[in-house]
């Protein structure tokens, strides 16, 4: 156990013993109180005599009956005093001075033998403690035994019981500690719906486990008690945080309880965590505390914090303090592909059965958490394609209405463009691909410790491809597309678009997936010349979206119209810039026969093939080209018959008045011959 911690005591075959002398002590306490009010009121002239300690201690020096009794009862606190192994742990646990031992002490009795209560009530006239009743027992004079500073009030081991209107109250230990003194103690009643014990599995060794745990005994060494830390875990759910917590009490020699905040309101929030502290004293059980409302929530102020709590939160929450506790923050790194792979091995029982490569697959295309991966294990995936999809599945609900997914039907065929731009889409998408493993190397993670994420920039005119090209390059890494909604993140308030894109990023980091910013010049355009305030406020926006973009590690793709719209502090952050020209005659050609194809089901050595020729040499783009088609296709099913050159004149017609443009008569007649 870690240097300082307070151990709890044995609480074996020694317990009843010790139990029932503490019982015993208390009998024989109010059984000497009763034998001299007996004397006070039978001795003549002594009833109004004042009912002092002083009194009391001269009676049991003389009286037979007294001494006998004294001597009993001296007995019987040496048998305490030598035997109370858990009352003292109690006392040591919670800082309990010797009058506030002998407050448990007496409730303690009351509670495990009932029958005490007619002594009570014959003393005190009334069946169980009251103040008055315990600092008598314990010969404390008038004093107030229990005081709203005492740790037996503000840890609430002993509870006030209303008697009667005008009456005093009584005095009860909390249920709890009374179970805990029996053995019967499990958890604390507010926690039950709360907590969870955490099992210990072998831990992942990127964590720093050996390192956290060496910081936290070195805070506690020399420290009796030691002192109180809260380590604090940074990483996404589901990956691990609760384990790494757990791991990292047990190398402290503690176990792990893991409380989830979510499952409390704010009201009953300080009475949890003040009863978690007390749950982790009495067990010697750390807690972690876990929720995204712990981001949100002020702790409070305790007594004394158990020497370990541990907060699980995610990437860029701040927690308040917690009075009393010295913070040791840990960011947990996401596991490398070979770490994925084993833990694929490891969780879903299907997966042994798969190749070494399929298994390797998978883990370096997706950082699937444990909790994914726990989740193929239950929906009984049994082959690598079908857990992918799972895997992508999952991801799906994480950007919620921040975020539109979009589908991805289209391969790298489809694309029609220059070499030179498709060689750069397919560098991108191979380093896409590969990018984990690439910033898993230390060399290139020191000389890159910002800005590791992949950006693209796509620009062209509209219609190009460069929604397309995003949509290749998504399905060729597997993984989902997401459209970002630019009315979630554009505010009309100075420094809210920056947050908005921030907290987007945030949910985005630890997902498998490619994000799409359509017209990214929206977000990303030139900054002005600061001619007033509000240019200025503007122009630091900016400021705040690039430093967002820069720290994002994942995968991006945005498009502009034109190039010369964005802000060139960003351009310079990327390294993959690629222009989409519109296409020449001869991709026009390639786009016309092979859309035509498709769509309509024209063979290339029909006749219409020489009008598909006359149609390219239109100066139109890739998506004019596919809507043209469509309108014929749909022109020629309102005619009954098949497409010809007349219905996709048609067609071009429609796109081309979209531009306030037209075909000329010399351009139909073209295309009718060619037809």
């Amino acid at each position: 156990m870690g240097e300082g911690v307070v151990t709890a005591a044995a609480m074996g075959p020694d317990r009843d013993r010790e139990l029932r002398a503490i019982i015993a002590a208390v009998q024989l306490g109010l059984y000497q109180d009763l034998a001299w009010r007996e004397h006070r009121h039978a001795a003549p002239g002594t009833s109004e005599v004042l009912d002092d300690d002083a009194a009391a201690r001269a009676w049991r020096a003389r009286d037979p009956r007294g001494r006998e009794l004294t001597e009993l009862r001296a007995q019987a606190d040496r048998a305490v005093a030598e035997g109370s192994a858990a009352l003292r742990t109690l006392a040591e646990l919670f800082g309990l001075d010797a009058r506030e031992r002998d407050v448990v002490r007496v409730l303690l009795a009351a509670a495990l033998a009932p029958d005490l209560a007619g002594a009570f009530a014959a003393l005190h006239g009334r069946g169980v403690p009251t103040e008055a009743a315990v600092a008598r027992l314990g010969e404390h004079g008038l004093r107030r035994v229990v005081t709203p500073d005492s740790p037996l009030a503000r840890w609430e081991l002993v509870r006030r019981i209303e008697l009667a209107p005008g009456e005093p109250d009584g005095l009860a230990l909390d249920p709890a500690i009374v179970d805990w003194f029996t053995g019967a103690f499990a958890i604390e009643a507010p926690l039950v719906a709360l907590a969870r014990p955490v099992e210990v599995v072998p831990p992942l060794a990127s964590w720093p486990l050996d390192a956290t745990a060496a910081e936290v005994a070195a805070r506690w060494r020399g420290q009796v008690p030691a002192r109180a830390v809260r380590v604090i875990v940074r990483a996404p759910s589901g990956t691990g945080r609760a384990s790494f917590a757990a791991a990292l009490a047990q190398e402290l020699g503690l176990r792990l309880l893991a409380i989830d905040s979510d499952g409390v309101d704010d009201a009953g929030w300080f009475e949890v965590v003040r009863r978690a502290h007390r749950q982790a004293f009495l067990t010697q059980t750390a807690m972690a505390f876990t929720g995204e409302a712990l981001g949100r929530r002020p702790w409070p102020q305790l007594p004394a914090p158990f020497p370990l709590t541990i907060a699980c939160i995610e990437p860029g929450a701040v927690l308040a303090p917690l009075a009393g506790a010295l913070d040791i923050a840990v960011e947990l790194p996401p596991a490398t592909p070979a770490e994925r792979a084993a833990l694929w091995q490891a969780i879903v029982p299907a997966a042994a059965a798969w190749t070494g490569d399929e298994r390797a697959e998978l883990a370096r295309r997706y950082r699937a958490t444990p909790a994914d991966l726990v989740e193929v294990a239950n929906r009984n995936v049994v082959s690598p394609g079908r857990a992918a999809a799972l895997i992508r599945d999952r991801d799906g609900d994480r950007l919620g209405d921040l975020a539109r997914r979009v589908e991805c039907p289209f391969a790298w065929d489809d694309l029609v463009l220059p070499p030179t731009v498709a060689d750069g889409l397919r560098d991108f998408a191979y380093e896409g691909g590969i990018r984990d493993e690439l910033w898993h190397q230390p060399g290139l993670r020191r000389m890159f410790p910002a800005g590791r994420g992949l950006f693209l920039l796509l620009t062209g005119a509209p219609g190009t491809g460069k929604t397309m090209a995003a949509q290749v390059i998504a399905r060729e890494l597997g993984l989902n597309l997401y459209r970002i909604s630019l009315a979630t993140v554009i505010s009309k308030y100075i420094g809210e678009t920056a947050k908005n894109l921030t907290r987007i990023l945030a949910r985005a980091e630890h997902m498998d997936a490619v994000l799409l910013f359509d017209e990214a010049d929206a977000l990303f355009g030139k900054r002005t010349e600061i001619k007033d305030a509000h240019d200025r406020y503007a122009n630091t926006d900016t400021n705040h979206l690039l430093q967002a973009i820069e720290a994002y590690a994942g995968v991006a793709i945005l498009t502009s119209n034109k190039r010369g719209n964005i802000d060139p502090a960003f351009i310079r952050r990327l390294r993959y810039v690629l222009e989409l020209p519109r296409p020449d005659v001869t991709q026009r050609r390639v786009l016309w026969r092979r859309l035509a194809h498709d769509l309509a089901g024209v063979e290339d050595g029909a006749a219409l093939g020489r009008a598909l020729d006359g149609l390219a040499a239109l100066d139109l783009t890739g998506a004019q080209i596919k809507y043209a088609v469509l309108a014929a296709i749909v022109a020629a099913r309102r005619d009954g018959g098949v497409v010809t050159a007349r219905h996709l004149l048609r067609g071009v017609d429609r796109e081309l008045q979209k531009d306030g443009r037209s075909l000329s008569e010399r351009e139909r007649e073209v295309v009718a011959h060619a037809g």
